[in-house]
């Protein structure tokens, strides 16, 4: 069975809780308890809500072996987030490790043992920061207990240090490896007997990673990125990077519009190509889709450019039929009926006060309707995949986000037990989404049952990465305001038209689901007196999946564009108007919102805080020195946007020249996340999003005619390269506060770059663009 998974579930499935252990002679391997059981009844938020493992486990393992090594296991995917440093850098700090000697293993895909492995959401150190403190917590007090047998003392008078536990009044001490043993033979401490660090104890959390430095007075160590050096030195390992002398390499001919299905082939050229040792049909599993391959024809040799090569010659006839209308998909023309349908009313999502009254009363109406395209999510390593079958049990080798999804579809495929199904997760060279779907694995598993369990390697080219993606949904949004004489909002209706993914997994539900409403829809937190929201039907014509940010990214284009056009007909500032808006500082509970979805969070732990969103726009605005005189043909542009918990804010100082090319010469970010891990982490993320946002903004656009994708490669579907990066881009981190609750970092900092960019075009052109991208509209 396919399933969508955790916060984008769109039905309940079962989650097995199986107790499992590790065991390692001569080392210390425990879990901390998660302490609490959730009644049935209740609502879980979180990670209370995800799978993981033992009901009272978190299953983030800790090792530490005779001579010191600290082996810390990561179960989230590495993708250039830098997970794999941050969980180990929490570990490692609460259990009192020397950074030198602490190492991370990558966890296999086993939902059952390491609870939820699924990288998306922007979650990873939401969800498992506190578990790992645990887990490191119960390895520390393990250790402690060790030295205190081992000394014949009280477990009081004996604490960790640095990689030593130190018996206080007598001044001895031994080495973490030289008690490992014993403590392995400790039981778990109960969650309620863990004492964690104080915050003033922390040597690695909040710091920035880099070489070791003095402060105050006190040697502090930075630590060094994990995989950075590998990275840089060309030995990381990537899905690619993977090899067997026996591999077979496989190219697959996919049908080019969805649900069509192969009519007739012709292989008799592509077998003459050298090296070419077979040609494959692969079964594809019509609409919808979810995870499962397109189906197609696969070319299999002996290396990958014959594959290519063979897969030019073959001849293939396509069968539309069962595609439906999708043969008929012309973006354009769907754009051109989105627009018209947005004139009408839809299905209401939140009603407020009296909209129509608002409206008929204004002194002045705003309107305008804005479209974001498709998008594809293109990360630089395009899907690939190894499997091979040995003695009746699969394993693979692959970057997913989601190895559990991937260990069920492979499963299934091969009619295998998950037992006889190990993932094994490389790097990933970016993922933004679309490695959550590991429809590319399950090509590789249906290969290799072809050629009697021999390796079999799936590479996915860039034209197939572009052609056959889980694409960002395309979205018309239409808005009307009513300004009273002083310019103040009295009304607001918006109207937002998008296919859902919910398509993938069942008949096409043509409305968006309550996780796709909630990404900055419904809870649009402007203090206006009606509000009016609806969501007029949209129907997907390709496969719909989630795009880095997901649909925070047109909902924050719209309203953010359409509250500088309110403040520009009010004739007020768009920074001061936007705080008017937003009104005075308070905590909007989302359950009041029309039961709004809260990114799976508990609404009281997480709610909406006015007080955060106006705290990063005035410091965006502060740093830019916003208002400031420009020269002709330059401007600066706002936005903000609450996203996975987070808030964050963006100016851009924009010059357009007199050919239209946009140069951003200075970025403001301001972001408040809670409490800040690895500020370095943090800050690089918000930078990667500011430059990607600047290409959603300037160029990315995925089309289609017939059906069929018309973008092949970089040189159609275009993507920011260094010219579009901002000549100065600051990252202002704020609000590292202990008693609020840690918010997401991966996806918050992209949703708000595109209309700070395009209203930074207004203020420096007077030219108002309301559809992405806007590169082509500029150079007419």
């Amino acid at each position: 069975m396919n399933r969508l998974r955790d916060d984008l579930m769109l039905a309940n499935v079962s989650r097995r809780h199986v107790l499992k252990g590790m065991a390692a002679s001569g080392a210390l391997v425990i879990a901390a308890r998660w302490g609490w059981a959730v009644a049935d009844e209740e609502q879980a938020y979180g990670a209370d809500a995800m799978p993981h493992g033992w009901v009272d486990d978190p299953n983030v393992f800790i090792r530490i072996d005779e001579d010191g090594t600290v082996t810390v296991v990561n179960h989230r995917a590495e993708m250039g987030q830098g997970i794999r440093t941050s969980l180990v850098m929490v570990a490692a700090d609460e259990l009192g490790a020397e950074w030198d000697r602490v190492r991370v293993d990558q966890a296999p895909g086993d939902e059952e043992k390491f609870g939820n492995q699924n990288t998306d959401g922007s979650r990873s150190m939401r969800h498992w920061f506190a578990p790992m403190r645990r887990a490191a917590a119960a390895a520390r007090t393990m250790l402690e207990q060790a030295a205190a047998e081992q000394w014949d003392v009280p477990a009081s008078e004996c604490r960790v240090g640095v990689h030593v536990v130190v018996h206080e009044p007598s001044g001895r001490e031994s080495g973490f490896g030289e008690l490992a043993a014993a403590a392995s033979e400790l039981p778990v401490p109960e969650r309620d007997s863990l004492t964690l660090k104080p915050r003033d104890e922390w040597r690695y959390i909040g710091q920035q990673t880099g070489p070791s430095q003095r402060m105050s007075g006190d040697e502090i160590e930075r630590p060094l990125a994990i995989d950075g050096e590998n990275i840089v030195t060309g030995t990381a390992v990537y899905g690619a990077d993977v090899h067997f002398d026996d591999m077979l390499y496989a190219v697959v001919a996919r049908p080019p519009v969805y649900g069509a299905t192969v009519a007739s082939v012709d292989d008799s050229e592509a077998m003459e190509v050298p090296g070419v040792v077979k040609v494959v049909r692969i079964e594809g599993t019509g609409q919808p889709a979810a995870f499962e391959p397109l189906g197609g024809v696969a070319v299999v040799a002996e290396n990958t450019w014959a594959a290519i090569q063979g897969r030019d010659a073959l001849s293939i006839e396509w069968d539309n039929e069962p595609a439906g209308d999708n043969a008929d998909y012309d973006s354009e023309s769907y754009r051109e009926s989105l627009e018209k349908a947005a004139e009408s009313a839809g299905k209401v999502i939140r009603d407020e006060g009296d909209i129509e009254t608002a409206l008929a009363d204004a002194e002045t109406r705003v309107e305008a309707t804005y479209y974001s395209p498709h998008m594809a999510q293109a990360p630089m390593e395009p899907p690939v995949a190894i499997a091979r079958l040995v003695d009746g049990k699969a394993d693979v080798w692959a970057p997913v986000q989601n190895p559990q999804a991937t260990r069920e579809g492979v499963a299934e495929r091969l009619g295998l037990d998950f037992a006889d199904v190990t993932v094994n997760v490389t790097l990933l060279g970016g993922g933004f989404g679309r490695k959550s779907k590991p429809d590319f694995v399950l090509e590789a598993a249906s290969l290799t049952r072809e050629f009697d369990g021999r390796p079999v390697r799936v590479q996915w080219t860039r034209d197939d990465d572009l052609h056959h993606s889980y694409f960002h949904a395309v979205s018309v949004d239409r808005l009307e305001a009513a300004l009273d004489s002083e310019g103040r909002a009295q009304g607001w209706r918006h109207r937002t038209l998008s296919p859902s993914i919910g398509s993938l997994f069942a008949p096409d539900p043509e409305h968006k689901s309550d996780f796709e409403l909630g990404m900055g829809f419904n809870t649009m937190p402007f203090d206006i007196p009606a509000i009016r929201l609806e969501n007029p039907e949209a129907s997907a014509h390709v496969r719909i999946g989630w795009f880095r940010a997901v649909y925070n990214v047109p909902h924050a284009f719209a309203i953010q564009s359409f509250a500088a056009e309110m403040a520009e007909a009010a004739g007020r500032d768009h920074r001061d108007y936007l705080l008017e808006l937003l009104g005075p500082a308070r905590r909007i509970d989302p359950r009041e919102i029309d039961e709004s979805w809260n990114y799976g969070e508990d609404p009281e732990r997480y709610p909406i805080d006015i007080g955060r969103m106006r705290a990063v726009i005035e410091k965006a605005t502060d740093e830019a020195g916003w208002g400031k005189e420009l020269p002709s043909g330059r401007g600066q542009g706002l936005a903000f946007h609450h996203s996975f918990a987070s808030y964050t804010a963006v100016v851009l100082e924009v010059e357009v020249e007199d050919d239209g090319n946009v140069i951003v010469h200075n970025a403001d970010i301001a972001f408040d996340c809670g409490p800040q891990v690895n500020p370095e982490r943090i800050r690089a993320q918000m930078e990667g999003a500011c430059v990607m946002g600047i290409g959603i903004a300037l160029h990315s656009e995925i089309t289609a005619s017939e059906g069929r994708i018309q973008q092949d490669n970089f040189h159609q579907f275009e993507i920011p390269r260094m010219p579009h990066a901002p000549r100065t881009l600051r990252v202002h981190l704020i609000n590292d506060n202990p008693d609020v609750a840690l918010g997401g970092v991966g996806e918050p900092g992209l949703p708000p770059v595109a209309p700070a960019l395009c209203n930074a075009v207004f203020a420096a052109t007077g030219k108002r663009l309301r559809r992405l991208p806007i590169a082509d509209q500029l150079a007419g």
